[in-house]
């Protein structure tokens, strides 16, 4: 692999496991984080290197990497005379793997080429298991050389990458799997509680279904802890609602109404009301239960 030097913004429970895929795959390292102390301790873990500010961690860098929460963040870490464009050497390559509007990811697009860079927008899905395994799937918008560059670095956190288009078709091709998840939570919802009803084993469920048509991620990875009651962890639903939300918007362009992906997220909504904002989306369930009590 082609060693390179890389910058890092943004050390969540995302980055920091994907900053450190590439440090061990051999590339420099440098990061950031609006935390000073979760860099630091990336760097004692990891023998890479922090800086203060983007633009000094963007500094000499080959590629700078972004995974943050949402499109003002990224513009925060980007924009201004402390923001990655302020430090990006000519030619460098901006990825951005934050799940952001395809409008965000148009408008960094431009921005690049203005200051003499290269664009990726790589929204990645696989959650924070996918990215300490490194089996992250990652859907990118740009041109074909950029993104041959930029998967040198994706590689080493990466079970599957692809070219969707141009800059925007990545966050779009995201909110796609977004929908899709939604759909096939709210499908297992139903299905738990017709399973619960008729006194079935839900492990034997799991075991028997997942091999067959039905068979997904989510009913192998979460069916059973939804029977156990159990949501302490995974992909929030805060997160969810944003990213649905964006979905929504974009839907809205095509004058799409989609009727399942409005009716999930206003179940989110009101599991937000009840306090449940950081459990993982398979929470859902609860939400489904209740409305079908109350009908």
């Amino acid at each position: 692999m082609d060693q390179l030097t890389i910058t890092f913004l943004g050390l969540g429970v995302m980055g920091y496991p994907m900053a450190g895929h590439l440090a061990k795959a051999g590339h420099a390292v440098t990061v950031y984080n609006r935390s000073a102390a979760k860099a630091q301790k990336w760097v004692n873990e990891y023998s890479g290197s922090a800086a203060d500010t983007p633009a000094q961690a963007a500094k000499n860098a080959d590629i700078v990497c972004i995974c943050v929460g949402n499109d003002d963040d990224v513009r925060s870490v980007v924009y201004g005379e402390d923001g990655a464009l302020a430090g990006m050497k000519q030619d460098a390559i901006l990825i951005d793997h934050t799940t952001t509007s395809a409008l965000l990811a148009e408008e960094l697009n431009l921005a690049c080429q203005t200051h003499g860079l290269h664009f990726i927008d790589a929204p990645v899905s696989g959650g924070q298991a996918g990215a300490e395994n490194g089996q992250l799937t990652i859907m990118c918008g740009g041109d074909q050389q950029t993104f041959d560059k930029a998967s040198i670095a994706m590689n080493a956190y990466a079970k599957q990458i692809q070219l969707m288009g141009v800059a925007g078709q990545g966050q779009r091709c995201k909110m796609v799997n977004q929908i899709c998840i939604a759909g096939v939570l709210q499908g297992l919802s139903e299905a738990l509680m017709l399973a619960e009803a008729s006194n079935l084993d839900i492990s034997q469920v799991v075991n028997t279904l997942q091999h067959g048509a039905a068979g997904s991620w989510q009913m192998a990875n979460r069916l059973a802890t939804m029977a156990k009651d159990e949501f302490d962890f995974g992909f929030a639903i805060d997160w969810m609602r944003k990213d649905l939300g964006i979905a929504l918007d974009e839907a809205k362009q095509h004058s799409l109404d989609l009727t399942m992906t409005h009716e999930v997220d206003q179940h989110y909504a009101k599991l937000q009301q009840q306090g449940l904002g950081r459990m993982d989306t398979s929470v859902l369930v609860k939400a489904i239960k209740q409305s079908s009590q109350a009908e």
